[in-house]
């Protein structure tokens, strides 16, 4: 019932920010059907995020609490703590827990995105997120299968296991998507005093700008003032003049995940007639007309 009022709040939400981005953009003249948009929407967007919610929560998450229960492993330690301070039954108690692990979670998340920032395997997992040239609200989606995988599991494991109101889950969703949203718009918004408690589109720019001075810094998601406290914070009167990797990364949604354990010249390898025809079979197996979606699902090779 919740995630039926949430989704729709949810797509006013998009709509909001696509208006931002029109209002306040942070890069001029950006179009809205950039470079990546389609596999961004169709394959990041739609079809992984749906699996991988499959993956996720039924085959990691609940096998994993089933077996602690078999062990005869208590779950009650969120509503013993709430009612401990006689608030298990209050209105504050889905607020107190939310807000709970979103903290935590954001912690773990500004931690874990340093690390990967920081370790050349780790890198792999996440230079995915980094490829879009053009960040605007849908750039947030594209993130390597195993990034989603650990980030996911981290971070909805331990509501499930400490026993949090079932509430949760959909808000602390909802709320991720908003702030992806929010943080990736082509919005140019500081928020002040404000920003450096809450994140901001600026700053996340700069995140994903190519340039070696914010390579290292501006990893909070959710919660700026991580990145002040702990002196990773970039958010300079300037703007950057470009985005994206230093390097050649592939177009296509599968090249881009193989990419990350086998490196390779897309450019190159697409222009053998054999791996084009097995893509054109992909996109038959979907439309009869696939030279309507290789735009769509196929890399450009020049």
């Amino acid at each position: 019932m919740l995630e039926i009022i949430l989704t729709p709040v949810l797509f006013l939400w998009i709509g909001f920010i696509i208006l931002l981005e029109k209002k306040y953009p942070f890069r001029l003249g950006l179009p809205f059907f950039r470079e990546g948009f389609w596999i961004d929407f169709v394959w990041y967007t739609l079809i992984q995020s749906y699996f991988l919610k499959i993956l996720i929560f039924d085959f990691i998450i609940l096998p994993i609490k089933s077996n602690l229960e078999t062990s005869n492993i208590s779950f009650s330690i969120i509503p013993n703590l709430l009612e401990k301070f006689s608030i298990l039954h209050s209105p504050f108690s889905i607020i107190l827990q939310v807000l709970f692990f979103l903290i935590t979670h954001d912690l773990y998340i500004y931690l874990f995105h340093r690390w990967q920032h920081n370790n050349k395997w780790l890198w792999r997992t996440h230079e995915a997120h980094h490829s879009v040239k053009e960040v605007d609200w849908l750039a947030g989606s594209r993130s390597h299968i195993f990034e989603i995988i650990i980030n996911q599991t981290i971070e909805f494991l331990p509501i499930i296991l400490l026993g949090a109101s079932p509430e949760v889950v959909p808000i602390k969703a909802f709320l991720d998507a908003i702030f992806g949203l929010w943080i990736h718009g082509n919005i140019n918004i500081k928020l002040g005093w404000l920003g450096k408690i809450i994140n901001t589109p600026v700053a996340h720019q700069w995140h994903h700008a190519d340039d070696k001075q914010v390579f290292y810094a501006n990893y909070a998601t959710k919660f700026s003032f991580w990145d002040y406290l702990f002196g990773t914070a970039h958010v300079p009167d300037y703007k950057p003049t470009q985005w994206g990797l230093p390097y050649l990364f592939p177009k296509d949604y599968f090249a881009q995940h193989v990419f990350a354990i086998k490196r390779f010249d897309e450019r190159k390898l697409f222009k053998k007639r054999i791996l084009r025809e097995l893509y054109l079979i992909r996109i038959r197996a979907i439309k009869k007309s696939p030279k309507v979606f290789e735009k769509v699902l196929l890399p450009k090779t020049k």
